[in-house]
């Protein structure tokens, strides 16, 4: 049996390849693959296939975050492993060795999974309302041990305006550490960084080769260690993220036909799901639109179909055909134009926006906000003013509020996104391999569980 290091790197194509020498490398004594991922082309939906070897339509995560029509709520972002459906990667390693032993470094659905190592990303969430960085171990004491070494985890570079290399660098010497310090049989690592400049300033833009070359200098210290365990190395990706400028408001055009229903509380608007008779979670370039009376659905969808930057609107027998076909699944599920992307913006009126729609809140937005990564571009200068204002007040142990979000303007800054599949496979996902015995042109992402069992020396 072999130990086999997995570095999920958000957002690696060939493209980014040729800014990073030392993964170049690796791809070259190994091999190098074309990744056929999934739709969505999202992390948790890709991550998932990933370790079950099956489609969302079997393991359930057909997005980042859905409609839970069990609870009336849209949730994205969740933790819990129990959300997972599917035979897991380790529960097939154990049946050939039992004692297999695993390391979940910041893969999602982390919390909860049998494995016996976990480090993820959990904030202190005080009574008061204030936030502190910090990570959930399991088991318990691994967070000490981390921590006394690396310091506190980084939060807010994890994601947000502030969102850069530190977290990445972090997650990466505590996966060093675990390694060293428990020689798991499986490590799996997710390395974020791709993600921010990407999405911020698009793949084209220089910011993104930058990115690129610092990140492959901050993984050289993981691969010295792997090779020196003698492991086997597989780095890859759930996607590739493509140039972007056109944000699409599904929800606002949903609204505007009296589809959608908002209540309001305080002067803000909220999304009223048990009410509405359509509304859309957006999830960068996918959107499920939950139907609430099937008598509707022909007008949605021609609704739909008829909004720019829509590409699909994919039925029941659509979604069948590309292994979405789940009970979470919307109703309809859109696949936006190579240019486009969707906002979750439900609101018609800023003034009237929900207070959380200017901050950092990826638990309570019912949809993903890429707005999140800048401070507002409509008046850079004082939402960083009101962020130094806010980090005073949380110093002095009041509450405050982090508002640098900008609306509409922000959506206009997006300059990367994914979530299609690709049509270049110069933007496609990618994984790279140090053993060339297993060398092919392309791997799917369902035959990625089988491809590291056999790695492993555990063919099933």
């Amino acid at each position: 049996m072999k130990p086999v290091v997995v570095l999920d790197v958000a957002g690696l194509t060939p493209r980014l390849l040729d800014h990073m020498p030392r993964l170049a490398r690796l791809a070259g004594t190994g091999f190098r693959a074309t990744l056929g991922t999934v739709l969505p082309a999202v992390t948790c939906s890709v991550q998932s296939t990933i370790l079950t070897g099956a489609l969302p339509a079997e393991h359930g995560i057909v997005g980042n975050g859905w409609y839970f029509r069990d609870l009336g709520e849209v949730l994205l972002w969740r933790q819990s492993n129990a959300l997972v459906g599917g035979d897991k990667l380790w529960h097939a390693a154990r049946r050939q060795q039992p004692g297999y032993t695993v390391a979940n470094v910041c893969w999602w659905y982390a919390m909860g999974a049998d494995v016996n190592w976990t480090v993820t990303p959990r904030p202190v969430y005080h009574a008061d309302g204030r936030k502190d960085p910090d990570c959930y171990t399991d088991p318990p004491e691994l967070h000490d041990e981390l921590t006394a070494k690396l310091g506190t985890f980084p939060l807010f570079s994890y994601w947000g305006a502030n969102a850069g290399l530190p977290s990445s660098a972090w997650i990466v010497k505590a996966a060093e550490q675990i390694m060293a310090d428990h020689q798991p049989d499986l490590t799996l690592v997710y390395v974020p960084h791709l993600d921010y400049d990407l999405q911020r300033y698009g793949p084209s833009a220089p910011q993104a080769a930058a990115a690129a070359a610092e990140l492959d200098v901050t993984l050289g210290p993981l691969l010295d260690a792997a090779a020196a365990r003698d492991a086997t190395v597989v780095v890859l990706s759930e996607y590739g993220i493509t140039d972007v400028s056109q944000p699409v408001d599904i929800n606002r055009l949903l609204r505007s036909e009296g589809l959608l229903n908002v209540y309001t509380q305080a002067g803000m608007e909220y999304l009223d799901p048990w009410t509405s008779r359509a509304f859309a979670v957006a999830d960068h370039q996918i959107a499920h639109v939950y139907v609430r009376d099937p008598a509707d659905l022909e007008a949605v969808t021609k609704l739909c179909e008829g909004l720019p930057g829509v590409a699909e609107v994919l039925d029941a027998t659509a979604q069948h055909e590309y292994g979405l076909d789940h009970e979470r699944s919307g109703d309809l599920v859109l696949v936006a134009e190579p240019y486009a992307w969707f906002t979750y913006y439900y609101w018609l009126d800023d003034a009237k926006a929900p207070d959380f729609a200017r901050l950092v809140e990826i638990h309570r937005k019912p949809g993903y906000d890429p707005a999140e990564l800048f401070f507002d571009p409509a008046g850079p200068g004082a939402a960083k003013g009101r962020a130094g204002v806010a980090l005073l007040r949380k110093k002095l142990g009041m509450r405050y509020m982090m508002s640098v979000v900008g609306l509409d303007a922000g959506a206009r800054a997006v300059r990367g996104s994914h979530g299609r599949l690709p049509s270049d496979e110069r933007d496609a996902p990618v994984l790279i391999c140090s053993d060339p015995a297993f060398a092919r042109d392309r791997v799917e992402a369902t035959d990625v569980k089988d491809l590291l069992l056999r790695l492993a020396g555990l063919a099933s």
